[in-house]
């Protein structure tokens, strides 16, 4: 499974891509923050198209939204030789990648990512899908875009707090995969990491770990690292107040701390390295209240994860900084400790 990533200036890269195919027709599907910061810098490249725009935010990230979609691209009457731009962070990637995918059984798509989060991790890969009934990417396929064009430049629209989400990606890869660039960017400070180096980084994992392992069946489970609890976090927090939700990001380093714990405890990794993990992400993220009550709501949302084998819930855990296992079985007694650990 090859999957062609370019980093480069939009301009030039949407130009080179486009040259190489006839399409029929074009749609630029994005949300109403990358029509306005983001789109500019396509418009001019492209040929005559249509732009279809959603709600951003993962809230938005619905069959609902998927059903406005189809509807448009119908209406476009869109053929299977037209394509789909995807033009947005991680929920336009999923939602866009999942409607071209399934839209008259498949039409060719492309990923424009727009975030920090999109350009280490999301957009890479192929997975593709949406939340359902509250289950994060419960939705969803396996179809690798006909590429995915990276500008870092897109960055210097993102708030900060969106920049900072992204960065856990980035910090997951290096956990699971690169010791010594670990020990790089954990002896920086935020604002001191060099993006353009590290999206080129977190790419090269990504795509070697999903080379190996396309359908997640084996290795590629180490990607989720951080993500079994931290999914669940993410998941009961987006049943409260807008103003209380987590960013992705944010969640995964919540997981990534519970889950270093989990190792910590299994002996796979030891003390000085659990230290560096919780200093340098409570350093970078803050801690996040969670309330007794949501302890065992976060819990029960695991039992939805997809690594999981009939009742075993089933982690990716690391192996010292640089390496990570998969298909750890940890019961419910477990992540409740992990938990009271990140609750100090």
């Amino acid at each position: 499974m090859n999957q062609s990533v370019v980093i480069a200036p939009i301009s030039e890269s949407l130009k080179g891509f486009l040259s190489s195919f006839q399409y029929s027709k074009v749609v630029v599907i994005a949300d109403n923050n990358t029509k306005k910061h983001c789109y500019p810098a396509l418009k001019a490249v492209l040929p005559k198209h249509t732009i279809v725009t959603v709600t951003a935010g993962e809230a938005n990230k619905t069959l609902a939204t998927c059903e406005k979609i189809w509807e448009a691209l119908t209406k476009e009457e869109l053929d299977r030789h037209a394509l789909v731009i995807n033009l947005g962070g991680g929920v336009i990637g999923d939602m866009g990648g999942f409607c071209a995918a399934v839209y008259k059984r498949g039409i060719d798509f492309i990923q424009v990512p727009t975030t920090l989060l999109s350009q280490v991790d999301a957009s890479v890969g192929g997975k593709l899908g949406i939340d359902f009934q509250g289950f994060k990417n419960h939705l969803g396929v396996f179809n690798i875009p006909n590429s995915v064009l990276i500008d870092p430049a897109f960055l210097k629209s993102l708030p900060e707090r969106e920049l900072r989400s992204g960065f856990a990606e980035v910090i997951k890869h290096c956990l699971i995969a690169d010791k010594d660039k670990w020990e790089e960017i954990s002896h920086k400070d935020f604002e001191e990491q060099n993006w353009e180096d590290l999206i080129g980084h977190s790419v090269k994992i990504k795509q070697r770990v999903v080379e190996e392992d396309p359908r997640e069946k084996g290795l590629r489970k180490i990607l989720n690292f951080g993500h079994t609890l931290g999914h669940a976090v993410e998941t009961c927090f987006l049943e409260k107040p807008t103003n209380q939700r987590l960013y992705h990001g944010e969640a995964i380093a919540i997981g990534m701390i519970m889950e270093s714990f989990l190792s910590l405890e299994r002996k796979m990794i030891d003390q000085q390295t659990m230290t560096d993990i919780e200093e340098f992400l409570f350093a970078t993220y803050g801690k996040v209240e969670i309330a007794p009550e949501d302890v065992e709501r976060i819990i029960a949302l695991t039992r939805q994860d997809k690594k999981n084998k009939g009742k075993e819930v089933r982690f990716s855990l690391l192996e010292g900084a640089g390496q990570c296992a998969y298909d750890i079985v940890v019961t419910a007694s477990e992540m409740r400790k992990s938990i009271a650990y990140y609750l100090g």
